[in-house]
């Protein structure tokens, strides 16, 4: 389900829709706000929604039921996710922090809303070390000197000795 922008008109129309669930043109003119529009525009706006595949349709003899098939959640989050984008430059930090300065928001809640969300999460013992662990470290570790084997220091004698 893709979900496009919706123009002002066609989000008021939504909103009757979201509350009504589905409904009929007649329904859905009566719950329409003032100053209600003519007949024919709310026809227009539903024949939009129905392409932009807001709503579905189910005839019924010679009149059709709408349907609202893209929740309004759905909706609210991707408006959400453009407004962040086109006004906050996709940073969630800054929208609350306005929201605090134009006092929207107040610290308080932020408080309280981390303290429900907040949750413990357990320490996870440390495994006994793998393979891999110890290879990593073996190549990783500062070089070692090497111990010369008694073999050796004693081929380097015979060599000064001769």
């Amino acid at each position: 389900m893709k979900i496009s922008h919706l123009t002002p008109g066609e989000e008021l129309l939504m909103n009757v829709l979201w509350r009504l669930d589905s409904g009929y043109m007649r329904e859905i003119i009566e719950q329409y706000p003032d100053p209600k529009p003519h007949p024919n525009t709310i026809s227009t706006f539903l024949k939009i929604l129905v392409e932009k595949e807001f709503l579905t349709t189910q005839k019924e003899g010679r009149i059709f039921k709408y349907t609202v098939a893209i929740p309004f959640d759905d909706y609210r989050k991707y408006s959400l996710h453009i407004f962040l984008q086109e006004y906050f430059n996709n940073a969630a930090p800054e929208l609350v922090k306005v929201l605090i300065d134009e006092k929207l928001l107040k610290a308080d809640d932020l408080q309280h809303f981390f303290e429900m969300k907040s949750t413990e999460i357990p320490i996870q013992e440390k495994e006994e070390d793998s393979d891999l662990t110890d290879f990593i470290n073996d190549i990783t570790s500062p070089k070692k000197k090497k111990k010369k084997n008694k073999k050796e220091n004693d081929e380097k004698k015979k060599k000064k000795n001769k």
